[in-house]
């Protein structure tokens, strides 16, 4: 049986292009794989750790080989439950809107308490960096209001796929699929067509 571990970083939940787009995957997985276990992450309902006081005294103190003093143990110890968590799963999938050409904060916040050095990455000066977080399959389902794909003129503005490709693959990641969905704010048929086709590649990938 494996572990899917499925993220899900719109607030908008019943309105939300990808997480309707990542429901219809989640059925077609189900369906495909009955034995799988699923787990839903709303990164909007789970409490992340802040990066300040004890928690970055911690991560230095680890970075530099020193002792961690009670405190900084025990705040460390909710950045090791994330990671965790996080890396105890076989499969992932991601979903998220375009916010600013790039990602919405609780998901750079969740990114920040991961990436973490000797936990989903390491570095050596013979080697350089390599990802801890290996032989694992990802889809990452985005949608954009507006167009931003090849030919769309719009392209220097993504900042939002080249991100969770560049954060994805530094910890390790090689299998990654992805499912973008736009314009979402254009003309309802443009919309329409564009959820359907998403769909589709959706209810394909859930075969993985």
């Amino acid at each position: 049986m494996s572990h899917l571990l499925y993220i899900e970083s719109s607030p908008r939940k019943k309105r939300s292009s990808s997480i309707e787009v990542a429901h219809t995957f989640l059925d077609a997985y189900r369906h495909s794989h009955p034995g799988d276990e699923v787990e839903t992450l709303d990164l909007w309902e789970r409490e992340l750790p802040c990066f300040d006081g004890d928690v970055i005294d911690a991560k230095y103190a680890i970075m530099h080989g020193q002792s961690l003093s009670e405190a900084q143990h025990k705040s460390w110890r909710a950045v090791e439950q994330i990671i965790e968590e996080f890396k105890k799963a076989d499969r992932y999938l991601f979903s998220l809107p375009m916010w600013n050409f790039g990602i919405p904060y609780p998901l750079k916040h969740y990114f920040d308490v991961l990436v973490q050095p000797s936990y989903t990455f390491s570095f050596s000066p013979s080697i350089g960096y390599q990802g801890l977080v290996t032989g694992k399959p990802v889809i990452v389902i985005y949608s954009r209001g507006g167009a931003y794909g090849p030919g769309s003129g719009g392209e220097a503005l993504d900042l939002q796929i080249p991100y969770m490709e560049a954060v994805l693959k530094f910890i390790g990641f090689t299998d990654i699929k992805s499912i973008v969905i736009e314009p979402t704010l254009g003309p309802p048929g443009m919309k329409d067509k564009a959820m359907k086709e998403a769909k589709e590649k959706a209810v394909r990938f859930a075969s993985f």
